[in-house]
């Protein structure tokens, strides 16, 4: 070993920089490659081991001394393996003197092409631009490195840092290309002393180019890209900069632009602009025009009305433009809010008089459907339309009832089942897949397994626990044999498979994970997880000792419901193999096996019999009964509604301990700190555990449905896939649903809004027990009434105004009832987004034509004021006295 290696493995930093200092170029070539090789040794152990902690800074700076190609330099500096413990950065500019300066830039250079995450110092960038006396590369890394550097000087305020910046304007050009500032953006500030502020100094000085920070500001604004607080950053320094009126009218596409597209402050800001430019006089009613168009279809209430008022002013100062501007206002009667629609057809009936154009005034009549039906008749009389040619025909509109899907075969060659099992690894998919692909694994497995296995090679080699050092450091037999919580997700099933064919599981841990028993912290989850986790355990033990040749449980529907023809015929298969049926595969057959259909059960029943096996005989007894449900009790816990069932019997006689737990009862106070079942995307494949009995799983998903409406958690989208499900939508389905409609999170609340649809297009929805529910929830404080109005109104967007309004004529009484003998304080509380809830079911009710009254509404209405709930609530009851046109 050569004196240099010797100081490198040592961790000797500064002899090596010393022993590095001597070499030629052709001697420090040929130290690469015991370099490397030293690096390829340093790569199996953990970074964080005290020997690499120790190695890898001296041997960080041999290579970088030691390679002569910039490539190879940059490379190796920034090498991923490398950076745990890098090199100083000092240590190294000392490694790289007497290389000329063309090399130097090129490293530079290469840096900072570096991604940000590879960690590349700013201050060892800098310092090769200044030694090198390159062009500042204004790259993503280098300028956040950059903005970073200058953010931790705090002897001298911003501007005076700024100011010292030899390569001020290209670098602050670089800020307004970068990609993401989500990052630095705290380190902008706001306010005296921010950068917007220390920028806009230095443009008053003539350090920067003011024109150029207004152009790139706005083209910033308008591309619309990079994070979700650009806006944060860049319209602070627009508005620092203070244009002048002249710089405003130069600009007013951009404002047009930004008006109609950009996020809401800058929408904000340029209609502020444009709304002065047009009082003014100095914006044309075609400009105005074109800026209202996309303004007014802005879900933003705040600004549509703020345009509105503009355009008000404009029309009664100049008659003029009333050709031009009040078709634009007629847009708004397509506004989802009936309030913008009363204001923009107060402005049709101020101005229509003017209005000499007949082809523009049936423009205007053409929009009139759009209106709510409370309104169509005034602006069928101010445009001289007949009323009857504005009224709609209700009609309901619901969605196509989802039709389960056939589940496809398995795959039928080993290359086929590899394909799709790394396809599973990769992304989450459905129980079709799931199942097709554990189907496939077990066929093979029985049939070719060393085929299987070198299929599988190159899915193996992408698992984490087939590396030495991994399986050394956890040990083998924790990764997959630990049942102290006994869960398995759908994805670790698979891994635990894998890792059986693979031989890293021994038959000992496979046994014991099979017929150990988990009693543990014990949760509302435990029997759908457990039935979940103990087949795949069976499977797996007999993949090493008595593989069989398929799955009984393998669902015919993607919904995990079982044909019985089927299932007696994959019977009748293992009889004339004469192979051990597996007591979980064949219990989660059975709680799968379609009953519904008496017919078909019967027939089957039949079939099974004849087998002369036991389990022919078990299935034909199951099959001559029909499926029950517990029944069920609610309990309060703080502001949730919850349920608990009682015992089922049916599901603990004759089926294994694991199984028997989903007939055992359930309580709401069952201690849920302890719960491990964090993973949502295993909920589906508990549904398909008991596939024509939803009500049991939906009982058990409940108090995870609540907490995304109490407690804000994620957890909704499992809705859709209960509401296909089979057997009795119930109590639990409808809170569940409720619960949904209430989530804090937008996708959580779509999601529910599919659910309702789908159990309304099926049938199966009962809207009065919802909105009961609902009502029920909204007073006890569980559902937010602006959460639940966002809901309503994407569902009734679709069409189902009728079923929204079956719902929420349930809903209204109880928050209604709650502002009656309120004190002012409490009142206040109870009425915040209760006139959201009215407006959606007052257009529910009027585009439905119903009619009838609601508890606690007149009273509501008769309250003095204009705000919205009262308004909201006079418009309801309006409605539903209204008389049924002839």
């Amino acid at each position: 070993m050569n004196e240099l290696m010797e100081a490198v493995r040592a961790g000797r930093t500064a002899e090596t920089l010393r022993l590095t200092a001597r070499l030629t170029d052709a001697e420090r070539r040929a130290r690469l490659a015991e370099l490397k090789e030293l690096r390829k040794e340093l790569r199996k152990t953990p970074a964080w081991e005290n020997r690499s902690m120790k190695v890898l800074p001296a041997l960080h700076l041999a290579g970088a001394a030691c390679h002569t190609g910039a490539a190879a330099a940059a490379a190796w500096i920034a090498a991923s393996d490398l950076r745990w413990n890098q090199a100083p950065t000092d240590a190294l500019l000392r490694a790289l003197e007497g290389r000329d300066t063309g090399w130097l830039a090129d490293v530079a250079h290469r840096l900072a092409q570096r991604p940000e995450s590879a960690g590349v110092p700013y201050d060892l960038m800098a310092a090769l631009v200044a030694r090198s006396g390159c062009e500042v590369p204004v790259t993503d890394p280098y300028v956040i490195g950059w903005v970073r550097h200058v953010g931790a000087g705090r002897c001298l305020n911003l501007v005076d840092r700024l100011r010292r910046e030899p390569h001020l304007a290209p670098l602050v050009g670089g800020l307004f290309t970068l990609k993401d500032l989500g990052e630095i953006r705290w380190l902008f500030g706001d306010g005296p002393g921010s950068w917007q502020s220390a920028l806009a100094a230095l443009a008053r000085e003539g350090l920067l180019d003011r024109a150029s920070l207004v152009d790139s500001c706005v083209a910033r604004l308008l591309r619309g890209g990079g994070g979700p607080t650009d806006h944060r950053v860049f319209l602070p320094l627009l508005t620092e900069l203070a244009l002048t009126r002249e710089e405003q009218r130069a600009r007013i596409p951009d404002w047009t632009g930004l008006a109609r597209d950009a996020v809401s402050p800058v929408a904000s800001h340029a209609q502020a602009v444009l709304a002065g430019l047009a009082l003014d006089g100095e914006l044309s009613s075609r400009r105005l025009a074109e800026a209202s168009e996309g303004l007014l279809f802005r879900a933003e209430k705040k600004l549509v009305r703020a345009q509105l008022v503009l355009l008000g002013k404009v029309l009664s100062r100049d008659g003029g433009a009333t050709a031009e501007l009040l078709p634009v206002v007629a847009q708004a009667f397509g506004h989802e809010d009936s309030e913008v629609q009363e204001r923009a057809l107060k402005l049709v009936e101020r101005h229509a008089k003017r209005l000499d154009d007949s082809e523009a005034r049936d423009g205007l009549a053409c929009l009139v459907p759009q209106l709510v039906p409370a309104l169509r008749t005034r602006a069928a009389a101010v445009l001289g339309v007949a009323a009857d040619t504005v009224e709609e025909v209700y009609e309901e509109v619901l969605p196509p009832a989802p039709e389960p899907v056939r589940t496809a075969p398995a795959p039928r060659t080993a290359e086929e089942v590899a394909e799709e099992v790394g396809a599973l690894l990769a992304t989450d998919g459905d129980v079709a897949a799931f199942e097709r692909a554990l189907d496939g694994l077990v066929r093979r497995t029985h049939q070719d397994p060393e085929g299987l296995r070198a299929a599988l090679g190159p899915v193996l080699a992408t698992r984490w626990w087939t590396r030495t050092e991994q399986r050394h450091r956890y040990g083998r037999e924790d990764l997959f044999g630990n049942t102290r919580y006994g869960l398995l997700t759908a994805q670790e099933g698979l891994e635990l498979l894998l890792a059986t064919l693979h031989g890293v599981v021994s038959t000992h841990t496979l046994h014991e994970g099979m017929r150990r028993r988990t009693s543990e912290y014990e949760c509302v989850h435990s029997g759908l997880s457990r039935v979940f986790d103990a087949r795949l355990r069976e499977v797996a033990y007999r993949l090493r000792t008595d593989p069989m040749p398929l799955l009984l449980a393998m669902p015919s529907w993607s919904t995990g419901l079982l044909e019985p023809e089927e299932l007696v015929d994959r019977l009748a298969e293992y009889r004339r193999l004469d192979a051990r049926v597996g007591a979980a595969d064949f219990a989660q057959a059975l709680l799968r096996v379609r009953r519904d259909d008496r017919a078909a059960a019967e027939q089957a029943a039949r079939r099974a019999r004849a087998l002369g096996t036991p389990e022919g005989t078990r299935l034909a007894r199951w099959l001559a009964g029909v499926n029950t449900l517990p029944s069920s009790a609610r309990r309060t816990r703080g502001v949730r509604i919850l349920l608990e069932s009682t015992e089922l019997p049916e599901l603990q006689d004759g089926f294994p301990p694991e199984f028997q737990r989903l007939g055992r009862p359930t309580s709401v106070f069952a201690d849920r700190w302890h719960c491990a079942h964090w993973d949502r995307s295993i909920r589906g494949h508990w549904l398909a555990v008991l596939p024509e009995r939803r009500e049991m799983v939906a009982a058990r998903l409940l108090g995870d449905l609540a907490g995304t409406a109490v407690d804000d958690e994620r957890g909704a989208a499992v809705l859709p896939l209960l509401a296909e499900s089979g057997g009795e939508a119930g109590e639990a389905v409808h809170l569940c649903v409720a619960y949904g409609l209430g989530a804090r999170h937008a996708e959580d609340r779509l999601a529910a809004v599919d659910a309702l649809l789908v159990l309304a297009a099926r049938g199966e929805l009962d809207a009065a027990r919802l909105g009961a529910d609902l009502g029920e929830l909204v007073g006890r404080g569980a559902v937010k009434p602006q959460r639940l109005a966002d809901s309503a109104r994407t569902a009734a967007a679709t069409g189902a105004n009728a079923t929204m309004w079956e719902m929420l004529r349930h809903v209204l009484p109880v928050p209604l009832a709650g502002l009656a003998g309120a004190r002012p304080e409490a009142a206040a509380v109870a009425a915040r987004g209760l006139g959201d809830l009215l407006a959606v079911a007052a257009e529910c009710a009027e585009r439905s034509g119903a009619k009838g009254d609601v508890a606690h509404l007149a009273a509501t209405a008769a309250r003095r004021g204009s705000s919205r709930l009262v308004t909201q609530a006079r418009r309801l009851r309006d409605a539903l006295a209204e008389e049924v046109a002839a």
